[in-house]
């Protein structure tokens, strides 16, 4: 299978969640699926259901989840390098078709890992293995480098009326 490079960015609601579908259709194909997380850190939905598939999909967080109103610390630059170098190591051993970089193009826009880390990564692809990034703000030369790129647009959203994220919906 010759694999290729999508991006999910946009200040829309979706880009993990298309992410996600991905997954999932790869799994109905008898594919198999890493996801690595940047910065996220916490038991959202999406992980209860990804451990049913725990045969066929790898998911691991790398980030700490805690600067979201504040600015990231050294310690969440060390997490996102972590982040960068398994995902890396995943994508090049050979053992799955489908690799996932979970907002990674937020580590890239915080300044947790650099737009020359992510260009790297996208070289370090073998042919046959599919490489996603998501995540707000993918940066320019990515998106050049990129096979497919979606922009998922913000049109209205009910958090702009007080309602916060609902477990099993956006959590």
């Amino acid at each position: 299978m010759q694999g290729f490079v999508q991006v999910y960015t946009g200040d829309g609601k979706g880009k993990t969640t298309a992410a996600l579908g991905l997954a999932l259709r790869a799994v109905g194909a008898g594919l198999k699926v890493y996801i690595g997380q940047f910065i996220k850190n916490a038991d959202y939905s999406e992980i209860s259901a990804l451990q049913r598939f725990a045969d066929s999909i790898t998911i691991e967080q790398f980030g700490r989840g805690c600067f979201i109103l504040t600015e990231p610390c050294q310690a969440d630059k060390d997490a996102a390098r972590r982040a960068l170098t398994a995902i890396g190591d995943v994508l090049t051993a050979g053992v799955y078709d489908l690799v996932i970089a979970d907002e990674a193009n937020v580590a890239v826009a915080l300044g947790l890992i650099s737009e020359d880390d992510l260009l790297a990564l996208i070289d370090r692809r073998p042919p046959q293995v599919e490489l996603v990034l998501t995540g707000r703000g993918a940066p320019p030369l990515v998106i050049a480098r990129a096979d497919l790129v979606t922009e998922m647009r913000l049109v209205k959203h009910y958090y702009d009326r007080g309602i916060l994220a609902r477990k099993g919906i956006e959590g």
